[in-house]
């Protein structure tokens, strides 16, 4: 059964194999050439020890790596590198430059490459840059102009961080230094303000109790005094009231005098409103008035207090020498009034000292620790600050990680697609599938008998006679043309298919890329 199919249907089968394959070879052999130029880029990591200087830059490889990716495929570059190295020149006047951009974007593979360490997360120690292209040397000016511009990127964007950010911290460390300044000048200053509060208790503690004890001897020094002033006035009034072998007699000018002395006395202990010191004052008013009428009509003329030899005996050596004690009484106890007012301010100015003294230290503790906290910070962006300047400095001698070409591009001699070989197998393949298909598809839709058995299959009515065909001259000539006909109408339908396929193929390199992804 197949082989009588086969023997019917066979030029159909063999045709529709023929233009196919005819077809695949024509596109296999057309398409162009790719080839792919490959950098390799060594990340070289930090020559100094990270324990002794830490990198100002600390992102991670990888996003780093994709971030200076984006810079370099950035428009304004990649129209650099089209325009610099001659890219697509058959396309350069026909579609627009963005879309010249983007097919560049697209050709360009950026491969990271790692270890496996022992804690399980891989680490970039390489990566690759690859472009395809039609023409060997374009495409490895292209991928080692580009790893070059990693590498250039790479180096701009760590020393740009490294200064940015020891600029940044030597900026914030000024700020600080003067705040610090500020906080420095506002606790001396405290401390010379409040110098004497700010000094131990247990000082000013002892400091006032001499003070207390020097007061106590003072007063008790007033004390003697005045009871020695008491006895010297008490004995110069005697001897001014007394006269030798008679009896004592107080004469109103006596009386005066003793009351100013009194007066005196209580002015030394009392202020001049204490109801005392107003009676003796009002006594004294009332003794000058009577002695000042006695005088103008002769009734009352006292003696002078200051010269009591007009109402009494002349001053004797005794009562000189007991004037004399009183004035020194009375300076000695002006003295002490005037050491105990001195002694009492003292006293009041270490009673503040002592009563203030949780206040201060509560407000220089406060302003100590503002200022240790201060402090705190200063030392730390200083020592950051230095850190910074140093890694600067490791960065502008490229002591730091950098990018390093390690294997640049050549030209390549092979072509990296399309894969030929495959491709005519595969077209082989095809047309195979192609050829069974036209041949079970002109079996399908032919209905006419082939076979005696097939009419009685078909049909009950019994056959009376077979009639083989009859070769007539007609018949033949018509065959040839038909013959003529399908051989003409086979090889315009082969030259069709080759020549689409040609025009297909040829020069397409999006067809190569299509089939060749992921590799390109």
């Amino acid at each position: 059964m197949v082989l009588d199919v086969w023997r019917r249907r066979k030029w159909i089968g063999i045709v529709a194999f023929s233009v196919s394959c005819a077809g695949a070879i024509t596109a296999a052999v057309s398409l162009p050439n790719l080839y792919r130029a490959t950098a390799t880029v060594l990340v070289e990591r930090q020559q100094v020890s990270e324990a002794f200087v830490r990198p100002s830059v600390t992102a991670e490889l990888e996003t780093r790596i994709q971030t200076i990716h984006q810079q370099v495929m950035s428009r304004a570059r990649s129209t650099d590198v089209i325009t610099r190295l001659g890219l697509y020149p058959d396309l350069r006047n026909i579609v627009p430059l963005e879309a010249l951009v983007e097919r560049l974007q697209r050709e360009v593979q950026l491969t990271l490459k790692g270890v496996e360490p022992t804690g399980g997360r891989s680490g970039t120690i390489a990566f690759s840059l690859s472009y395809s292209g039609r023409n060997p040397r374009t495409v490895a000016q292209v991928a080692n102009t580009l790893a070059a511009f990693y590498v250039e990127e790479n180096t701009k964007s760590r020393e740009r961080q490294a200064t940015q950010t020891a600029d940044f911290l030597k900026a914030q460390l000024a700020a600080v230094k003067r705040e610090l300044d500020d906080q420095q000048q506002r606790t001396s200053d405290f401390k010379l303000r409040y110098a004497g509060e700010l000094q131990q208790v247990e000082v000013s503690l002892t400091a006032l109790d001499r003070l207390n004890t020097q007061l106590r001897m003072n007063s008790e020094g007033q004390s003697r005094v005045m009871e020695r002033r008491e006895r010297l006035q008490q004995q110069l009034v005697d001897s001014l009231t007394v006269a030798p072998g008679a009896q004592p007699v107080e004469t109103p000018a006596v009386r005066l005098w003793k009351l100013e002395q009194e007066l005196a006395d209580l002015r030394t202990r009392f202020s001049d409103r204490y109801p005392e010191v107003i009676r003796v004052k009002a006594e004294i008013a009332a003794l000058e008035q009577q002695a000042a009428q006695g005088g103008t009509d002769g009734h009352f003329a006292g003696p002078d207090p200051a010269t009591p030899a007009t109402a009494a005996p002349p001053a004797t050596p005794a009562m000189r020498l007991a004037r004399q004690s009183l004035g020194e009484a009375d300076r000695e106890l002006k003295s002490l009034k005037s050491e105990e007012e001195s002694l009492r301010r003292s006293i009041a100015a270490y009673e503040a000292r002592v009563e203030n003294a949780p206040k201060r230290q509560q407000e220089l503790q406060q302003l100590t620790r503002e200022y240790d906290s201060v402090n705190e910070r200063y030392q730390g962006l200083l020592k950051r600050s230095e850190e910074a300047q140093l890694a600067e400095n490791l960065e502008q001698g490229q002591n730091m990680e950098q990018f390093r070409i390690l294997d640049p591009a050549i030209p390549p001699t092979r072509p990296s697609a399309p894969n030929r070989l495959w491709l005519l197998a595969m077209g082989f393949v095809a047309s195979l599938a192609l050829g069974f298909g036209a041949v079970v598809a002109a079996e399908r839709l032919d209905t006419t008998f082939h076979a005696v058995d097939e009419l009685r299959a078909f049909t009950n009515v019994p056959m009376l006679a077979t009639i083989r065909p009859i070769p007539t001259a007609g018949n033949a000539r018509r065959q040839r043309r038909r013959a003529a006909l399908v051989t003409l109408a086979v090889i315009v339908g082969l030259a069709v298919t080759v020549a689409g396929s040609y025009r297909v193929a040829a020069g397409n390199e999006q067809i190569v890329r299509l089939m060749a992804r992921p590799s390109l």
